[in-house]
């Protein structure tokens, strides 16, 4: 099996950097669609991160993490350019930015950005400015994550992350001694802290929903949002982003990056393998020992089967290791890190890691289960082939109801997956 890559690109990473459109639409509310996108890549150096005049010690932030100069072969440098050219210019202005674009794409980078470029607080100002909301706490933890590499030479802005599974005592005190200027956090939490007068969003000046999706359709997540959003000066800039949106939730001003039909990702080979639910774990053992990766992330439909498959797994002497909704936070994170840092090159999850989570090795992800919709497919499938490499995705299809998930997911995004074949060549998805 392949080689795990230098653990030292785990302290150099940027969020969903990868690749674009080789020239934008003149129009914020533009949508580019298949026939006019021609894809291609296009460095720093031709249009990048200067060209936005951010603040020097933004650039510094951004330089010290290799996104400078493209020239020396670094993937990571990729910035997708109608990210570029149309997202970060809009938000860094205060407009108000909707913007759906697939996994991988950059829309981190944008409101992590912007947000640090136009927040100045005032000497002693202990004031919470921009409040960025998400579904789960590991995506939490990670943006916030980002926000602190990026703010590294600017030490008067000050960022926490809130979510539950921490005694709220910890994050009130937090609030108490040492305000942030940037909380990132999941809705519960935030909602608690709000409504106990601990955490004031009265100066909230930009307002950010991750995977803004996943958040407004769920009914007691929206309501939540709702109620915080509430809070909120009427004056204020809104940031929402995710690779997908339901048309009852579009309004009528918003970024497309790509249409609907070609959210697939590219450099992603695609499989599917017929078989019985009996003949599932003879056969990921054999596609675990037959095939070069990484790191892998396999997904399960459940807490049991991902504590069991990791057991079976871990039997068989795989580097294994599980993370599912039924471990503390404490442990979940201990796990997350320790796959992130390459020290386990397979994780075997529920779809608690299908959205947001970015991890640069991860070239391999295989659908143990299939996924209970077209959308969480595709959130899955781009854990793999993320900043702009190579990935491979295998689904196993054992029912009825599979196959009709599987074409589902065929018809919506204009894909062709074909059955896996007895051979596949390593170097279409595993980077040179």
């Amino acid at each position: 099996m392949g080689e795990t890559r230098d653990n030292d690109a785990y302290e150099e990473e940027l969020l969903d950097y990868e690749e674009e459109e080789e020239k934008a639409p003149d129009s914020v509310t533009a949508k580019v669609n298949g026939e006019s996108a021609k894809k291609g890549y296009v460095g720093i150096h031709s249009s990048g991160f200067r060209d936005f005049l951010l603040k020097p010690e933004l650039l510094r932030a951004i330089v010290d993490s290799g996104f400078e100069h493209p020239s020396e072969g670094k993937f990571l440098t990729l910035l997708p350019v109608y990210l570029q050219h149309e997202c970060i210019p809009q938000a860094i202005l205060g407009m108000d930015v909707i913007c759906q674009a697939k996994s991988g794409m950059g829309k981190t980078a944008v409101f992590v950005l912007s947000s640090l470029q136009q927040i100045e607080p005032a000497a002693g100002q202990q004031q919470v400015l921009a409040l960025v909301l998400c579904h789960t706490r590991e995506l939490a933890y990670q943006i916030c994550h980002e926000f602190e590499r990026f703010s590294t030479y600017l030490p008067d802005i000050k960022v926490a992350v809130f979510y539950g599974g921490v005694n709220i005592k910890v994050h009130k005190d937090l609030l108490k001694n040492e305000c942030p200027h940037i909380v990132v956090g999941t809705p519960g939490r935030i909602l608690a802290l709000a409504r106990d007068k601990d955490l004031s969003l009265k100066n909230v000046r930009h307002f950010i929903l991750d995977e803004c999706d996943k958040m407004l359709e769920s009914l007691d997540m929206r309501r939540d949002v709702q109620e915080i959003f509430k809070m909120t000066p009427h004056d204020k800039q809104v940031m929402m982003f995710s690779a997908t949106l339901s048309k009852d939730i579009r309004p009528p001003m918003e970024i497309y990056v790509d249409d609907e039909a070609k959210l697939t990702l590219h450099g992603l080979v695609q499989h599917y393998i017929k078989l019985s639910e009996l003949e599932k774990n003879r056969k990921l053992n054999d596609l675990l020992d037959a095939l070069d990766f990484n790191q892998v992330v396999i997904f399960v439909k459940s807490v049991n089967r991902a504590a069991e498959l990791n057991k079976l797994l871990v039997e068989c002497n795989f580097p294994s290791i599980c993370i599912h909704s039924g471990m503390s936070q404490e442990e979940r994170l201990t796990r997350y890190k320790l796959f992130k840092e390459g020290n386990k090159r397979i994780l075997v999850a529920t779809d608690l890691v299908g959205r947001g989570i970015d991890i640069e090795r991860v070239n391999i992800v295989i659908n143990y289960d299939m996924p209970d919709s077209a959308d969480t497919y595709l959130h899955r499938v781009g854990r793999a082939g993320r900043f702009g490499t190579k990935g491979l995705a295998i689904t196993f299809c054992s029912s009825a109801a599979d196959s009709d998930v599987l074409n589902q997911v065929q018809a919506r995004f204009e894909v062709d997956i074909k059955e896996l074949p007895e051979q596949i060549d390593t170097s279409t998805y595993m980077p040179s």
